[in-house]
């Protein structure tokens, strides 16, 4: 990206200079007050939005910082996710404690962000990089949720033609990623009419949820997409996909099981949807991701990633698998059961 990006998942700050962090707290703010945290955890996620950027000019390379409103069950708060590309922490929770220092600083930054923050995760790994996921809640914290995901668009665009949404649809837990076809705003309004039509769709399972979504697109460019419907209990992965969007089952040994998508453009032709179903044990992890995303990652490179929150998988595997070059979304998302 050049420059910082407004999506609809978000702002996102490229955060190379310590006047980021003024804008960044700025922005902060404002949301806060839009989804009315109140004054006492507004200041709080200040806090947490200056501390973030000052460890991402202080310590880290090629820094970025999602900003981003997330809901539950009716609720709002406020999620931020720094990311960089090095040069990493052997102890994530060493690091965040209160005086630990590795570069002669004060060392409270990061045991700042835990004091302030309703729900913290984060992930790091010397040479890599480190992830950190913070949200900020008005009064208690809202239960971590079993998928997250990001998107973002290709370098020298606003706005992103990937994209993704959650939902439980009478019990069942489906998710969607899409790709609009090309780029821009064009393939970002296929995107949205996709994402619209699937919070909207009745609840079936993903076959029919895909033939949904195909005929509600008709008017748009189009986009390749699959939806999954996790089915812990019974132990069961169902998903239908049309186009080049990537499906993988990871085991807890790290094995992969890809997931079959056939050709085809939702929105457009007269596609053949088939859904397909998978063993998913307790242990698994589902990763999609759209083509903005290279299939060359592998768990094992990342140890103890995996036992990591959906959310923080997804932001390190974007970061190390997403290219510049094109919009790029990936989505994760575990067993509860």
């Amino acid at each position: 990206m050049n420059g910082d990006a407004v999506t609809d998942s978000g702002i996102w700050f490229r955060v190379e200079a310590s006047s980021a962090a003024s804008a960044v707290r700025r922005a902060a703010e404002r949301l806060g007050d839009q989804v009315e945290l109140g004054q006492s955890r507004t200041a709080d996620l200040a806090i947490v939005a200056a501390e973030l950027t000052s460890n991402l000019v202080k310590h880290a390379d090629d820094g970025v910082l999602l900003l981003r409103p997330v809901r539950r069950a009716g609720r709002a708060g406020v999620e931020l996710i720094a990311i960089d590309a090095g040069p990493g922490m052997a102890d994530l929770t060493v690091s965040s404690r209160d005086g630990h220092s590795t570069t002669g600083t004060l060392g409270i930054g990061l045991g700042a962000i835990v004091r302030q923050a309703s729900w913290f995760d984060g992930y790091s790994l010397p040479g890599r990089g480190t992830v950190l996921a913070v949200q900020v809640w008005p009064g208690e914290a809202a239960q971590p949720s079993w998928a997250g995901a990001l998107s973002r668009p290709l370098t020298g665009e606003t706005v992103s033609g990937d994209g993704y949404a959650v939902r439980v649809a009478e019990g069942r837990h489906q998710v969607l990623v899409s790709d609009g076809l090309g780029h821009g705003p064009l393939a970002a309004a296929a995107t949205d009419a996709a994402l619209a039509a699937f919070r909207d769709a009745p609840a079936g399972p993903p076959a029919v949820v895909v033939s949904h979504l195909h005929r509600a697109m008709s008017y748009t460019r189009g986009a390749a997409l699959a939806v999954a419907e996790l089915a812990p209990a019974a132990g069961m992965l169902h998903y239908a996909g049309l186009g080049n969007i990537s499906g993988v089952i990871v085991e807890g040994d790290g094995k992969r099981r890809g997931l079959v998508s056939l050709p085809g453009i939702a929105g457009h032709q007269r596609p053949t949807v088939r859904e397909y179903a998978y063993p998913f044990g307790p242990g698994a992890r589902l990763v999609m991701h759209s083509d903005g995303v290279v299939d060359r990652w592998r768990l094992t490179d990342y140890p103890g990633l995996a036992e990591r929150s959906p959310l923080v998988m997804a932001a390190t595997l974007l970061r190390d698998a997403g290219v510049r070059r094109d919009d790029a979304c990936v989505l994760v998302a575990r067993s509860w059961a």
